[in-house]
């Protein structure tokens, strides 16, 4: 099959989106006749030396646009331009011939991006796509002020409800593939009705940990995990003040692995609510010492309140953690009742009042932790591998394409270079 891939900042030495396409665009070459349209930061190595089973065509980002990680990562400033000359750049390939069976856009993850190949007469395959989520009203008070950029989120409702462009994108496409459920909701209820709808993350696990020999414990005792960014949306702050609300389990206690600039507030709260005996905070990790964490663990507690997929969860679940998370966003439809336990999130009191309760329900149950532990694993392993998400999309190709048809010219193994972006 011969699939035209668009894959902004598709990079296997980084992490994050960036590697997520590329573990996106390395696979499907192995499965298709791969073309890969693609542009990457200044500072990082170039696509092309990567995939090398696929045809490639590649620009720079705009000059200066890496040194601004966050801002970057949020908006993609780079996008716009690279999007004018794919477009261009398919308009030519296929006036001189070319055929394509697809064409599959698999980043930028956020909805705001509309496909620079909508209209071109090729079956098209949009996502994962998520995101655009808003922070809970009553949790916006502890919240505080975020910088400007992060605010032009609230922009995404009004643009997919306006801008012409993006809506065509969703409405046009032949498949939409969201993280979860809730982006088929946002999209309607911005008068948006895809043609067809499918879930799927867009990252994934390459393999199965090996399986933790978890200590037996008695009735009362848990050990709680958290590892992530600490921002006020991750909720660690939250998962403190629910084991404030348990002083008569002491042996419940939580270890919080990761940085970030709620950091000090976290501590504070756990101070001042007397545990610094039960809360472990541990900063930033190597992926081995984070292993390690995952293995004395008995229970992954990650409360975001606005998370569009949740990374760690699926990474969570192949060690056989049990999950506590929020039912909003992502985490909301990983997590099922195999696997863990969802919160409903309402203020901050009430939030911590059901992160309690669940806690409560692990720490007084054993025989439910091992039951949600065997799910957790049974989860990934038919969502979550990378290798079954291929298998997925590639008979998901098979049912837009009518596996077939498109030009005899090959393009395997063929590199081109599309040269700088001034």
């Amino acid at each position: 099959m011969r699939v035209l891939l668009i894959a902004p900042n598709c990079d296997g030495t980084d992490v994050g989106e960036a590697w997520s396409t590329h573990q996106w665009a390395s696979r499907l070459a192995e499965r298709c006749e791969l073309t890969v349209l693609t542009y990457n930061h200044r500072s990082r190595p170039r696509a092309t030396g990567q995939l090398p089973g696929a045809r490639v065509v590649e620009w720079r980002d705009w000059p200066l646009v890496g040194r601004f990680e966050r801002f970057n990562s949020m908006l993609k400033p780079g996008y716009l331009g690279f999007a004018r000359k794919a477009r261009r750049w398919i308009a030519g390939a296929l006036e001189r011939g070319e055929r394509f069976d697809l064409v599959h856009q698999v980043s930028p993850l956020a909805l705001r991006y509309a496909c620079p190949a909508i209209g071109l007469g090729v079956p098209l395959v949009f996502g994962p796509v998520g995101g655009s989520l808003d922070s809970p009203e009553s949790f916006k008070a502890e919240l505080g002020t975020e910088p400007w950029y992060v605010r032009l989120r609230a922009l995404d409702r009004w643009r997919l409800e306006h801008d012409a462009k993006l809506r065509r994108t969703y409405a046009e496409t032949d498949v939409v593939i969201g993280v979860a459920p809730y982006v088929r909701e946002l999209l309607e209820s911005c008068g948006i009705s895809p043609r067809r709808f499918e879930v799927m993350s867009e990252t994934g696990v390459l393999e199965m940990p090996e399986a933790h020999d978890r200590c037996e414990r008695s009735p009362g005792e848990l050990k709680l995990l958290f590892v992530g960014r600490i921002v006020r949306t991750k909720g660690v702050r939250d998962a403190v003040r629910a084991l404030a609300r348990l002083p008569d389990l002491p042996g419940v206690t939580l270890d919080v692995v990761g940085d970030g600039d709620d950091l000090a507030a976290c501590e504070a709260e756990a101070d001042q609510l007397g545990l610094g005996a039960r809360v472990g905070f541990h900063g930033r990790k190597t992926r081995a010492e984070c292993d390690g964490f995952y293995a004395r663990a008995d229970a992954f507690c990650f409360p975001s309140m606005r998370e569009p997929s949740g990374n760690v969860v699926f990474e969570s679940l192949s060690h056989g953690l049990p999950v506590i998370a929020s039912d909003r966003g992502g985490p909301g439809y990983v997590v099922d009742e195999t696997c863990g336990l969802k919160v409903p999130v309402s203020d901050p009191g009430g939030y911590a009042d059901s992160l309690a309760a669940a806690i409560r329900r692990l720490a007084n149950e054993p025989g439910l932790v091992t039951r949600l532990s065997a799910g957790a694993r049974a989860r990934v392993e038919s969502v979550a591998l990378w290798e079954r998400k291929i298998d997925r999309l590639c008979a998901l190709y098979d049912e837009v394409s009518g596996a077939g048809g498109g030009s005899e010219t090959g393009h395997e193994g063929r590199v081109e270079s599309a040269g700088a972006t001034a």
